[in-house]
């Protein structure tokens, strides 16, 4: 594994050094690897101006903390410690895992955790455990690992979408609301699995979006979050999964409803289009 940040400018490298001195002081973890763009050299800064709004775009960093075995440290927690002692305009994406679970998961082939070693950045080694040799899948395993994937959680995706259409003229809106997360949250996490071989810990959709963006700039942004507007939709999304259930205080109105069934629509549609055209790929590649 890598270990070198020189192909970073030097102000990246600087907040990368400090992310990680956040983590080993709090976590006390067994790795830190950077991966994703910034660990291959693929990070984006771009600003662009559409009529009068500035529309900024700026790679994560994304980071996999590796926790000492038994310790089943939430992401929450660390992202939460990171966040408020590294104020950097880059955002900071955290995955948290035993190292238990990613041996396990390389001597099981996960592409995911193979890509990652393969090109990520040890930016931390405690030196206790040895991060396992992995086992290369081939592409035919590739191929039908992320087809079993796709399906699964795509047919899922779509078949929470239908049961809000369903529910979406009943009195109480507050179970169609939690539906429609799922049915967003569900697409996501195929997107995720077809290209990456990973689906996180989470529910947050904003996370979910961060990380898609390193394979899918075009679905991290299908469901805007931007404007004003924008952004009071998508907070009734996002906080759907846990408010709408538990909080007598959440609300949404049936048009509020309707719009983001159209917009989750439209996300559904371009997930199965970009996912097909991956799974299409990896069958050609498998054939040769």
């Amino acid at each position: 594994m890598k270990s070198s940040l020189e192909h970073l400018p030097k102000k990246k490298q600087k907040e990368i050094r400090r992310i990680a001195e956040v983590i080993i002081e709090a976590a006390r973890p067994e790795k830190i690897i950077l991966f994703g763009s910034y660990a291959t050299g693929k990070w984006v800064e771009s600003r662009h101006m559409e009529g009068h709004a500035l529309h900024e775009y700026i790679s994560d960093y994304d980071i996999l903390v590796i926790t000492q075995s038994g310790d089943e440290r939430s992401e929450f927690q660390v992202e939460n410690i990171v966040e408020s002692n590294c104020d950097f305009k880059a955002p900071i994406s955290i995955i948290v895992h035993p190292i238990d679970f990613v041996n396990k998961r390389l001597a099981e082939g996960h592409y995911f955790f193979s890509d990652l070693k393969r090109e990520g950045v040890l930016l931390y080694d405690a030196g206790n455990i040895p991060i396992a040799e992995q086992r290369e899948l081939t592409r035919a395993e590739r191929s039908q690992m992320a087809k079993d994937d796709f399906d699964y959680w795509m047919t899922s995706a779509e078949d929470f979408l239908k049961a809000v259409m369903i529910t979406a003229n009943n009195e109480n809106l507050n179970i169609p609301a939690f539906m429609l997360h799922q049915a967003a949250e569900r697409t996501y996490s195929a997107a995720m699995l077809v290209f990456t071989g990973y689906k996180p810990r989470t529910h947050n959709l904003g996370k979910l979006i961060r990380l898609c963006r390193d394979f899918s700039p075009e679905l991290a942004g299908a469901i805007a979050n931007k404007t004003r507007e924008e952004k009071h939709y998508f907070k009734l999304l996002k906080n759907a999964y846990i408010d709408a259930r538990y909080k007598k205080k959440y609300s949404i109105a049936r048009g509020e409803l309707f719009f983001l069934t159209e917009k989750v629509k439209e996300l559904q549609a371009m997930a199965a289009r970009i996912c097909r055209e991956k799974l299409a790929e990896f069958e050609r590649l498998a054939a040769e």
